[in-house]
């Protein structure tokens, strides 16, 4: 125990000296730069968009069989991202340290859909839609199972929900508005040896965020999703359901000015592989202001109340290089029913 506690300590730190003592540790780099043009109906100005992005990641091997991955994600401009810990303890499972990346909890199930390249309300389209978050947005710990039954369940806390990253050794400010975040999800690929079954995949996920007590009447946070997807030969199939309860429901809430207590989400995709090389999909992605505005609960038009995004993508490989195309279409875009807008972004991406 004291053994492990040191390596996680040492990587933490960003040092291989004390991993490479239990055994010999490896760091690589990988990324990539993706140049974009995009065309807007509505917005004028320079098209051209230039991104790059690259990890630096250590793994290592511990004397009992455990590994351990340390990954640091930089995004555009070089910018810090996030940095993440996992510990794979065999048949106990895993364990991960994440910095909000928003690869954890109900957040890594916000958009499962099949795509040929991103995700329908993600191709350069500004469409305001709201996406599952809990856990996953702020510094949090998961706990993954090992696969029993094609079966795999992923618990994850996040202490202290909303409060800033910070580095080792330290502890971050508490946070005035929200106590802690709670998320469980479940995948279960219930083939059961079968051909036929072996494609589909059953997932669901749910969060609470605990908030502080105090005047405005803002509740507890929650949120849910579930959906399907399935493979069969070259086509891949699913489709999502999703709830976001704010707990925003009188006129007096701090901050949260606009909000309505409940939006829903329905989405679904269908992504064909053409060739080993070429790829083409189709998605559609409705979010719904479920609830009431809470400073009037008055519900509004149904126009001001629904967004509609479709999506047709497709996307080459030739070794290094991706060619993509994405041709998006949004109506009432964040609620507004004066923006009904189409994007067409055409995608060159390097990877190294």
């Amino acid at each position: 125990m004291n053994k492990l506690t040191k390596v996680g300590c040492s990587a933490l730190c960003g040092s291989l000296a004390a991993i490479s003592a239990a055994s010999a540790g490896e760091m690589s780099v990988t990324g990539g730069a993706d140049l974009t043009w995009l065309s807007n109906s509505t917005v004028s100005g320079n098209p051209l968009g230039i991104g790059s992005n690259f990890n630096i990641k250590g793994s290592g091997e511990l004397d009992n069989g455990w590994t351990f991955d340390v990954t640091t994600a930089f995004t555009n401009v070089g910018a810090y991202s996030a940095a993440n810990i996992t510990i794979d303890m065999g048949g106990l499972g895993k364990l991960n340290f994440n910095q909000g990346n928003s690869g954890n909890g109900i957040a890594a199930y916000d958009d499962k859909m099949p795509t040929a390249w991103e995700e329908t309300w993600g191709a350069g389209q500004s469409t305001g839609v709201r996406l599952a978050l809990g856990s996953g947005a702020s510094q949090n710990i998961q706990y993954t199972t090992p696969t029993v039954l094609g079966t795999t369940i992923a618990l994850t806390l996040a202490p202290d929900y909303g409060t800033s990253d910070v580095n080792d050794k330290t502890s971050g400010a508490s946070d005035d508005t929200y106590k802690n975040s709670y998320d469980a999800s479940i995948n279960i690929n219930p083939s059961l040896g079968t051909e036929i079954l072996s494609g589909l995949n059953i997932f669901g996920a749910a969060s609470t965020i605990e908030t502080v007590d105090g005047p405005g009447g803002v509740h507890d946070k929650y949120e849910a999703v579930a959906g399907a997807t399935y493979d069969l030969g070259p086509i891949s199939l699913g489709a999502q359901w999703s709830g976001d309860y704010t707990g925003v429901d009188t006129s007096d809430a701090s901050g949260e000015s606009g909000v309505n207590n409940l939006y829903k989400n329905f989405a679904f995709g269908v992504a064909f592989n053409v060739s080993d090389d070429l790829s083409v999909s189709y998605g559609e992605w409705q979010a719904v202001k479920a609830g009431y505005n809470h400073s009037n609960y008055n519900p509004k038009p149904r126009g001001d109340r629904t967004i509609d995004v479709k999506s047709l993508q497709g996307s080459y490989t030739m070794g290094g290089a991706s060619f993509r195309i994405a041709s998006t279409k949004v109506d009432n875009a964040a609620w507004d029913t004066t923006r009904d807008e189409e994007t067409t972004t055409i995608s060159l991406g390097l990877a190294f």
